[in-house]
């Protein structure tokens, strides 16, 4: 039960609320503290919220500050605009830089990694409003924390594979930790989550409708913050969406297809499964990741079987090697090319076809680098 709180406090927390929403700052990111709680904006609206390498070195130190104060209990992060809240990382400045040789296009992976096992080691509770797009960089400073809330506006999709990436920021982590093979059936094809969807399979911890997010926030600006009593607030709003859930999860008619089609360990044989159960549904998952990077695709799927059994940690260097390997092929810079700049979707991949991508070429993304280059965390 939520009781009444001293007008002092409402009118605290209305500053709060009116401030993240109505900041006119030409800051990238807003960062306050309110009582026992942080709480982090990320501020570039009019680029839905994309994550920069300044926007990162910015939120990395004040978190270990925070983190290591006795007066902070809680993080709260979301983004401001009604479109995002992060729809993922600069990656067109990134590209720029990896195509010239820059530091940008090491230190930008390296710092955002560093940033993403903070979030997934913090030692207070890290609350994520996941309002609006949510993808790649948005999804690894949110689904790692102890809360994510979605609302009926969140998209959310990992769709690396579709530039000539993968999908980083731990998601080989969190995917081969969804139900079943949904993991892998999200990464492979891009698939977007919306709204209820993010809470249905397990990317989201509650679903708040967006007309309750400023008397959510407020109300947690003054709240307890122990795990438990969050869990509580948090539940109480859901309980009070519920008129304005879609209860069906859109996924749902399909799981048992996902979780066999797509058990498999070679983006081959999940093709083979695809085309031989014949379905509409599997012939246009097959027609979709037909199109995406075939070098993309296998060490997504190696990423994900390996990152199963590994700590947050590990899969990060290792998504650190990949990274690096990514910005010395062709694909991700063709896949940037076709997709976000030029925007004629017509790629070209290389190799072009799965058979061609051997395992010596997968082994050479997963391969250590030097040791003056390998990702190093914090102690």
């Amino acid at each position: 039960m939520l009781h009444a709180l001293p007008r002092s406090c409402v009118r605290r927390m209305i500053t709060v609320s009116q401030h993240i929403r109505n900041s006119s700052s030409t800051s990238e990111v807003l960062m306050q503290v309110k009582g026992d709680k942080a709480l982090i904006t990320l501020n570039r609206p009019k680029a839905l919220n994309a994550l920069n390498l300044s926007m990162i070195r910015q939120i990395y130190p004040q978190l270990r500050q925070w983190e290591n104060s006795s007066n902070i209990k809680a993080v709260i992060i979301n983004g401001s605009g009604e479109k995002a809240f992060c729809a993922g990382g600069d990656i067109v400045a990134v590209t720029n830089a990896g195509k010239k040789k820059e530091k940008l296009a090491e230190e930008f992976f390296y710092e955002e990694y560093k940033l993403n096992n903070l979030i997934g080691s913090l030692k207070v509770p890290w609350i994520a409003f996941i309002n609006g797009i949510t993808m790649g960089g948005g999804v690894g400073l949110s689904v790692h924390g102890t809360f994510r809330i979605c609302n009926e506006k969140t998209v959310f999709a990992m769709p690396e594979c579709g530039i000539g990436l993968f999908p980083d920021v731990g998601g080989g982590y969190f995917l081969p930790r969804l139900a079943g093979e949904t993991g892998t059936f999200l990464s492979l094809t891009g698939y977007r989550l919306k709204g209820t969807d993010v809470l249905h399979s397990g990317v989201a911890t509650h679903f708040v409708h967006s007309k309750f997010n400023e008397e959510l926030l407020e109300t947690l600006v003054t709240a307890e913050s122990g795990k438990e009593e969050l869990n509580k607030i948090f539940c109480e709003f859901q309980k009070r969406s519920e008129g304005e859930m879609k209860s069906d999860f859109s996924l749902a008619p399909h799981l048992t297809k996902i979780n066999t089609l797509f058990n498999a360990n070679t983006v081959e044989d999940i093709l083979k499964n695809l085309k031989e159960e014949g379905s509409d549904w599997s012939k246009k998952q097959y027609e979709t990741i037909e199109r995406m990077s075939p070098s993309s695709l296998k060490i997504t799927l190696r990423l994900l079987r390996e990152g199963k059994s590994l700590s947050l940690m590990d899969v990060l260097r290792i998504e650190y090697r990949l990274s690096q390997g990514c910005m010395a092929n062709n694909d991700f810079y063709e896949g940037v090319r076709a997709l976000l700049i030029d925007k004629d979707n017509k790629t070209s991949w290389k190799p072009a076809k799965l058979e061609d991508v051997t395992d010596d070429i997968v082994n050479s993304y997963f391969k250590a680098l030097p040791e003056n280059r390998e990702l190093k965390f914090d102690s």
